[in-house]
């Protein structure tokens, strides 16, 4: 993007200096300021915090001050950002677990992630569209947790119980 023709000699005579943000930093921006200040923003309105939070030495030991205008975000986008958001953060992760296919052996995952503190939130068994051996599943779940540590104490417990458990966070597992 680049300022339009009536825009660009205003910029060039008054402002000292641009910093560019990405998607992602707005996204964090939007999240904290709906999290902490329960102020919902569009994207123009969370760049200038994406630009802080992404530029911190730029801007230490400096008084700073950001304009926070504009509220025209569509829900669904809202939803979307909030979700990712919580992703990035720990607080929803997606992982998948194999598991022998005989009576009550999906209780016995969902009952060990409930006394883990992980509150499930989406469950898709397979049994069919799979490469695991005959009588084998494999369970993905979508879990609410408390942060980064917490989905790495899941994992960890459901390994040391024979699960297998493999994240599923976009990277190659």
């Amino acid at each position: 993007m680049e300022p339009g023709r009536l825009t660009l000699p205003i910029v060039r005579e008054l402002v000292a200096d641009i910093v560019l943000v990405d998607e992602g930093a707005i996204e964090q921006a939007i999240v904290m300021l709906l999290e902490i200040e329960k102020t919902v923003v569009e994207g123009a309105a969370a760049a200038g915090l994406a630009a802080l939070l992404k530029n911190p030495q730029r801007f230490a030991g400096r008084k700073v001050g950001l304009v926070v205008t504009g509220g025209n975000i569509d829900p669904l986008t809202l939803a979307f950002i909030m979700e990712r958001g919580l992703a990035r953060s720990g607080r929803l992760a997606r992982l998948r677990v194999e598991l022998r296919d005989l009576p009550g052996a999906l209780a016995q995952v969902t009952s060990r992630l409930a006394a883990l503190g992980a509150n499930i939130e989406e469950v898709h068994h397979q049994r069919t569209f799979t490469q695991l051996p005959l009588q084998t599943a494999e369970v993905e779940f979508v879990l609410q947790t408390r942060n980064h540590e917490h989905v790495r104490e899941v994992m960890d417990a459901l390994q040391a119980a024979g699960f297998n458990p493999r994240l599923q966070d976009g990277r190659p597992v």
